[in-house]
């Protein structure tokens, strides 16, 4: 379900029958796959009978639901790269006199307009929620797929310099099941969740909540259906019309975090950052 559509549905909620409610309800709950039901299903999903059903999609601006359902793959197909490159506004040298340099500084404009946005779309208890569950857990997990692997390797690479026992759940020689076994209450699981999403993380957040571990999520949520499940939510936008999404802020949240962690433990994080440094003198594996 897109933004465009989760507002629609808020918008008019109030004006809505008892049974389109239900419907409403049972839509943004499944808002994510929505694409894999029919209406039949999302009826009884919704306990509706399949006229308040059709109502409701008419309601909504469609003729039915199979044109609701055509607008949902229209609207999925347009985070694609490949739509974004037909449609987006493209930084082209020779268009408008505009030059490659003035492109670019469009384009770092933009991502530092995408900075300055980020401490609004923060909570200050999530923060510190977050910095509290990663210092004191036992084990830091962290898992990312597809553009979110960046992140999470990131985050893995910052966190495993100031604290023991942080590890990278993606794609550990085929050995994912073993490895999320091993998750239980005294963990936490720091999850990111940007589009274009895949279905895989859903099941690893659910197992590791089965478990009993912490969930922060860093995702450019509310579209995030894992959203209800994180004990912290970590929100940076990074849509904006390019052709593909900036993670500029996402990163300096993860490179803050790993920070400021390393502040507040500052003897304990010396000491492992210490270690680290005589591994590398002693292997003999960094440039001078």
């Amino acid at each position: 379900m897109s933004d465009a559509l989760e507002t629609q549905i808020r918008q008019c909620y109030g004006e809505l029958s008892a049974a389109e409610k239900k419907l409403a309800d049972v839509l943004v709950a499944r808002r994510k796959d929505l694409l894999s039901y029919s209406a039949t299903e999302l009826a009884e999903l919704a306990g509706v009978s399949k006229a308040s059903a059709a109502r409701f999609f008419r309601r909504l601006g469609h003729a039915d639901f199979n044109a609701f359902r055509r607008s949902l793959r229209e609207q999925v197909s347009e985070q694609s790269p490949l739509f974004l490159l037909e449609h987006a506004g493209l930084p082209r040298a020779a268009k408008g006199g505009s030059t490659a340099l003035a492109a670019l500084q469009a384009h770092v404009a933009l991502d530092s307009s995408r900075l300055a946005a980020l401490p609004e779309q923060l909570s200050a208890r999530a923060l510190e929620v977050a910095m509290t569950e990663l210092a004191g857990a036992r084990r830091v997990w962290v898992v990312g797929y597809r553009n979110s692997f960046m992140l999470a390797f990131y985050a893995n690479a910052l966190l495993s310099q100031v604290r023991p026992e942080v590890y990278l759940l993606n794609e550990q020689a085929g050995k994912d099941a073993e490895l999320i076994a091993e998750i239980d209450g005294k963990d936490v699981l720091l999850a990111v969740d940007f589009r274009r999403r895949t279905r895989r993380l859903k099941g690893v957040v659910t197992l590791a909540r089965e478990a009993g571990a912490k969930l922060i999520l860093l995702s450019d949520a509310p579209v995030s259906a894992l959203a209800p499940d994180a004990d912290a939510l970590l929100r940076c936008s990074h849509h904006g019309g390019q052709v593909f999404d900036s993670y500029v802020a996402a990163v300096s949240l993860v490179n803050y975090l790993a920070g400021a962690m390393a502040g507040r433990a500052r003897k304990s994080s010396r000491a492992r950052m210490a270690r680290v440094e005589r591994a590398h003198e002693v292997l003999a594996d960094l440039e001078a």
